[in-house]
């Protein structure tokens, strides 16, 4: 087995020369490179077109999973597809309301007074240079939902997906950790689509024990399960989300991939005027362009959300 060597304290904004200066030396004596931290900075930095063609060939050909990852992934479809008793399709969800990111977005929502005031002393601990005295916040999270840049609730989830169509019937593989709130917060969603599950309650202990030694293994299950349903919806941002839309337009655009457009959303939940028929057709007109089709890039894009055109090749 080869040497792995990390290397640490990597600057967010490193250009590609600080890479080729202090990391591809190692590669080479080391042959395999742990990064810590690593973002993908480097996407967004007007990186040659050969380049790029070359990380599309290690996304998705040079990686691999793991035999038993891909096995318990398939067992996990295969149960999903099959828990009515006869082969059905699945929407995979990916709720991300977890406590972190609910109290990193800086947004309000819901909630009792007991339940903000633990919030509030959460951010102040947490981030305490963006918190400052907490006056101003209430402003910041008006103004943030109104420009789509919060976390969507999971009701919220529910009412859109409903509007789109998708019966109560849906058959909804929820991947994510620990939902802010609990069960709930989850419970509109559950009462609309009560075929909701998630992988703890598709394989028992047992099964799921390797996979608990790292967090990363159950992500990885998670995307596994998310890249091969019929239908993705991610709910907010991040890597998670983007990689599992970039694969699916990788392979094709025949996967429907669902990202709802908040901005638009935030408006017509705050309008208490609005009628179902009329949210309906708002929801449906704006989100027919907004389910994983080719999308034209631009300069400084997100290669991880939308591969480009010289990416989409698999010679």
């Amino acid at each position: 087995m080869c040497n792995r060597w990390t290397v640490k304290n990597i600057p967010k904004y490193a250009p590609a020369q600080f890479y080729i200066d202090n990391v591809l030396p190692r590669i080479k004596e080391k042959k395999i490179m742990a990064l810590k931290p690593f973002v993908d900075r480097l996407g967004y930095d007007n990186v040659p077109p050969e380049i790029n063609r070359l990380r599309c060939r290690v996304n998705y050909h040079a990686l691999k999973f793991l035999p038993e990852m891909e096995e318990m992934s398939d067992l996990l479809v295969s149960r999903m597809r099959n828990r009515t008793g006869s082969p059905n399709p699945y929407m995979a969800l990916h709720p991300r309301f977890e406590k972190g990111m609910v109290g990193l977005s800086f947004c309000d929502f819901v909630g009792t007074r007991e339940e903000k005031a633990r919030m509030a002393e959460y951010r102040q601990n947490e981030w305490p240079r963006r918190y400052k005295n907490g006056t101003y916040l209430w402003q910041l999270a008006l103004q943030k939902r109104k420009e789509g840049r919060c976390p969507l609730e999971p009701g919220e989830v529910a009412v859109i997906l409903r509007a789109m169509g998708y019966p109560k019937e849906t058959q909804i593989y929820v991947a994510s950790g620990q939902v802010y709130g609990g069960q709930n917060r989850m419970a509109p969603l559950r009462n609309m689509f009560p075929n909701l599950v998630t992988k703890e309650e598709l394989a028992s202990k047992e099964e799921l024990v390797a996979f608990r030694k790292h967090v990363t293994s159950l992500a990885a299950l998670d995307f596994l399960v998310c890249l091969k349903s019929d239908v993705f919806v991610m709910t907010h941002g991040g890597n998670f989300a983007k990689l599992i839309i970039e694969a699916r337009r990788y392979r094709g655009h025949s996967q429907k991939s669902m990202k709802p457009d908040k901005g638009l959303m935030s408006k017509s939940f705050g309008d208490p005027y609005i009628g179902w028929a009329t949210f309906v057709e708002d929801v449906v007109i704006t989100h027919q362009t907004r389910t994983g089709l080719p999308e034209e890039t631009f300069p400084n894009y997100d290669l991880w959300e939308n591969p480009m055109t010289p990416c989409m090749c698999k010679a």
